[in-house]
């Protein structure tokens, strides 16, 4: 977290709304491993970092409920009756989706002003949106002392998403925004919502963010038609979700769906497996072997699952290359985004000029390169 962001925005606050605010910081999430496991019921290994969204958060006296988006300089009021989506509404309709989801629940809101800010990449896959959406519910529940606990809390902020920006996305961004610990992954299972923290050391090497800068357009439609394809192979095979299937299971209706179909359900099986085994390496400190998981995972997403794009894997392929570097994969939803790498602390400063030179060279683009710490999750900051 910044101590920047947090001091810019609650300047801000008092400058528009002339009182004192609460203050919240809600991190963005990498995901180690486990990419599109989280909305079949499988497992998940993301963790928070140290980047996200800054919130300023107080009672107003007026008619309306009043929101500054500091970094887009967008002002934006509304009543909090009769709350609906907004046509291309971008981050408003995060907000309003978690204040109806909270309305849902028969809870009475006041109004209230919001100033908020982030230094979340956009587009790169680290959960901007659902940090956003925890920040809000977790300001308003310390605001009206709601007594939500932090389980409900994020599955407001989950239906928002759903109900208002139209993602059907799993619950692993919100729980690892909210739950992160300090130097530590959580292996969720996305069907009980239970976790186990893991604390990692990464001893040499370092994670290192890679983002293409891109975002191909089909990224939300494509993410849902994924989604369709889990589930109408889990209902021919009569169970809740993939994450109950074997690939045997899957082997005996291979010839009723077609080969696209197959392979996109194995990708889930196997990337549920490889989690397991992510987990595993971690406790017996197999760094080599969380670096060949990488691989793995990002070959399934590509080549398996299609969600991949020529960026991505250029990025991927010019680390196989690299002996400094044990892993590297495509992380987030896809089409665009960023992969994540294990790398050689001492190789980081070279490694980022070569990969910045062969990118530009290659896309006549250039992708940018962040490196983050495992964080904790959404709290109250400057108590004072």
């Amino acid at each position: 977290m910044k101590k920047e962001l947090i001091k810019d925005v609650k300047k801000s606050f008092k400058k528009h709304f002339k009182t004192k605010p609460l203050m919240v910081f809600s991190p963005g999430r990498i995901n180690l491993i486990g990419e599109h496991t989280d909305y079949n019921d499988g497992f998940v290994f993301p963790a928070a970092i140290n980047k996200g969204i800054g919130l300023a958060i107080q009672k107003n006296n007026e008619e309306k409920s009043n929101v500054y988006a500091l970094n887009k300089e967008e002002m934006y009021s509304f009543s909090l009756k009769n709350i609906q989506p907004l046509e291309n509404g971008g981050w408003r309709n995060y907000i309003l989706g978690v204040v109806s989801e909270i309305q849902k629940k028969e809870i009475l809101l006041e109004n209230f002003d919001i100033v908020f800010a982030g230094d979340i990449p956009g587009g790169a896959g680290m959960s901007s949106s659902a940090a956003l959406e925890n920040s809000v519910v977790f300001g308003l529940n310390e605001l009206f002392k709601l007594n939500l606990t932090k389980q409900e809390m994020i599955l407001i902020s989950q239906k928002a998403e759903h109900n208002f920006a139209g993602v059907k996305c799993g619950i692993m961004d919100q729980y690892a925004s909210m739950f992160g610990e300090k130097k530590s992954a959580i292996l969720l299972d996305c069907r009980t919502i239970k976790s186990q923290s893991f604390k990692i050391d990464f001893k040499k090497y370092k994670l290192l963010l890679i983002n293409t800068n891109v975002k191909h357009d089909l990224s939300e439609s494509a993410y849902n038609d994924r989604r369709e394809v889990c589930e109408s192979i889990s209902e021919k095979l009569k169970i809740t979700a993939l994450r109950d299937a074997s690939k045997n299971d899957l082997d005996a209706i291979k010839t009723e769906i077609s080969e696209e179909d197959y392979q996109k359900a194995l990708y889930i099986i196997e990337e549920n497996e490889r989690v397991q085994k992510f987990a595993e390496a971690i406790k017996n400190d197999e760094l080599n072997v969380l670096g060949e998981l990488l691989y793995q995972s990002h070959n399934g997403l590509s080549k398996q699952y299609k969600v991949s794009c020529k960026e991505l894997d250029f990025l991927v392929n010019q680390t196989k290359e690299n002996s400094k570097i044990l892993g590297a994969r495509m992380m987030g939803g896809g089409f665009g985004g960023c992969t994540i790498n294990l790398i050689l602390k001492k190789e980081v400063a070279a490694f980022k000029e070569e990969i910045s030179k062969k990118f530009k060279k290659e896309f006549n683009n250039d992708c940018s390169i962040y490196q983050v710490k495992l964080s904790e999750g959404t709290r109250l900051v400057n108590k004072k």
